[in-house]
């Protein structure tokens, strides 16, 4: 099974060349802070454009619109939107989560301990975890950062998640990539660069079907 992934294009998804694949997955940003409804609609017609079987977007900290009230999840009606909540994909288990430590961003917890119950929520049978914001220490300093900004209670529960084969982020531009750790595939998946371009392309990595 192939999947395709992306994040943080800023209403310039119309400029992303989107490989094929069989399962689409959006890890947030697709807005620029939920100020332009067409653009929301527009992203969602794009979605509807492409031909892959099954498509997934996670808001990220720009999609206020959705954390005021989510059951404008209707308007990504060419998505399975996925709001603290799993899914699975023939066979394979997606839980996906919008929630970043950013203070007054949408979806933002500062506190570490309402962070750390966030994510307890996470079933532990998990096998790809799909959130908007990296866990911490891993792709998540951009070069016009000094300090890292991930999630060290995402961290702390993607450590204990024994199923876990696929995390897939974005949030921190200038970060793209992939590491392996203790059997786990890490995807930083932002298009966007540090200096507001897009300057990435999707990242296409190939999963085994769990179906029995």
């Amino acid at each position: 099974m192939v999947l395709v992934l992306f994040g943080d294009t800023h209403e310039l998804h119309r400029e992303v060349e989107v490989p094929a694949g069989d399962i689409l997955i959006c890890v947030g940003d697709f807005t620029m802070f939920s100020r332009s409804f067409s653009a929301i609609v527009d992203f969602n017609e794009w979605l509807g454009e492409l031909p892959h079987r099954h498509k997934i977007v996670v808001p990220g900290n720009h999609e206020f619109f959705l954390e005021s009230n989510p059951k404008r999840r209707g308007l990504l009606d060419n998505a399975h939107v996925l709001l603290d909540e799993g899914i699975e994909i023939e066979g394979l288990r997606f839980y996906g989560s919008p929630m970043t430590p950013l203070y007054g961003a949408a979806f933002g917890k500062s506190s570490p301990n309402d962070r750390e119950r966030h994510w307890s929520k996470v079933p532990d049978d998990t096998h790809v975890l799909v959130t908007h914001g990296p866990p911490f220490g891993i792709l998540d300093v951009s070069p016009d950062q000094a300090d890292r900004m991930g999630d060290p209670e995402l961290r702390n529960r993607v450590r204990e998640l024994s199923s876990l084969k696929l995390h897939a982020f974005g949030h921190i531009h200038g970060a793209h990539g992939a590491v392996e750790q203790d059997g786990v595939t890490f995807a930083n998946v932002a298009l966007m660069g540090h200096l507001g371009d897009l300057v990435q392309a999707p990242t296409v990595l190939r999963m085994t079907s769990r179906r029995t």
